[in-house]
């Protein structure tokens, strides 16, 4: 990205908030009201509150998954820009945190794609589903301490991180998931159980249980 676009959108998405949200009631609104308000009244000031709201969250993700601080701040403009253009196509089916993390998941997922090394990072064991492999109950990971956690999750193939993400972190549906990876819902599945399993198997080595 050039430094020039870099600036553009930087001046855009970091302009003073805090004035435009003084502007606003202190109420506390849900992100439908505050998307029908800012469609309606075209104040974008409500839109900057979406933004304040979520950015801190994708700016997570976007380093979690590309690993370079530089290319999560590129990324989180970018995305908030897609979702800026595209925000008044929300149809309301899911939650707008799960249409946010799909655009971000998408455009990280993207990135990843079309970085040599990174071809293929969902094409493991999605693929392959004929091999038998033994169920890891969901308590296994929710009861790690998140520290453990998110040590494990760091040490396992990003494309297992990413689906665990989704699954647990995001609360999205197969179907959503399965939408996002452009995966059968039963691949989908698959990639869960052997993603649990690759987690547990991380944790016992790291932590000799």
């Amino acid at each position: 990205m050039s430094q020039g676009i870099f600036i553009k959108k930087t001046i855009y998405f970091k302009r003073n908030i805090h004035s435009s949200l003084g502007r606003i009631s202190n109420k506390k609104l849900a992100d439908e009201e505050l998307i029908e308000l800012y469609l309606s009244k075209h104040n974008s000031a409500y839109f900057d509150m979406l933004y304040n709201r979520y950015s801190t969250k994708v700016f997570s993700k976007c380093i979690s998954l590309l690993k370079n601080e530089e290319l999560a701040q590129d990324a989180l403009q970018d995305i908030f820009i897609k979702i800026y253009l595209n925000i008044a196509k929300f149809s309301g089916k899911s939650k707008f945190s799960t249409w946010v993390y799909s655009i971000t998941y998408n455009y990280c997922i993207d990135f990843l794609r079309k970085k040599k090394k990174e071809k293929n990072i969902f094409s493991e064991d999605i693929e392959n589903t004929a091999e038998p492999i033994e169920e890891v109950p969901d308590k296994e990971l929710l009861e790690m301490q998140v520290s453990r956690l998110k040590r494990v999750l760091e040490e396992i193939p990003i494309g297992d991180k990413a689906v665990l993400l989704m699954k647990y972190q995001d609360e999205m549906s197969i179907r959503e998931i399965s939408h996002i990876l452009s995966k059968s819902e039963s691949a989908i599945k698959m990639k869960i159980k052997r993603a649990k399993h690759k987690a547990q198997k991380q944790y016992k080595e790291l932590y000799n249980e």
